[in-house]
C-alpha cells in the first residue's frame, strides 16, 4: 500500500461523511419544517 491509496481513501471517507452529514441536515431541516406545518 502507497501514500497515493491512503491519500485517496482518505479524501473518499471524508467526501462520504459530508455528503451524509448534508444528507441528515436536509431531512432534519424537512422534518422540522413538516412538523411546524401541521401544527392545527
Amino acid at each position: 500500500m502507497e501514500y497515493g491509496f491512503w491519500s485517496h481513501a482518505l479524501l473518499w471517507l471524508i467526501g462520504a461523511m459530508a455528503l451524509v452529514g448534508a444528507v441528515g441536515t436536509v431531512l432534519a431541516f424537512w422534518g422540522l419544517g413538516r412538523d411546524a406545518y401541521r401544527k392545527d
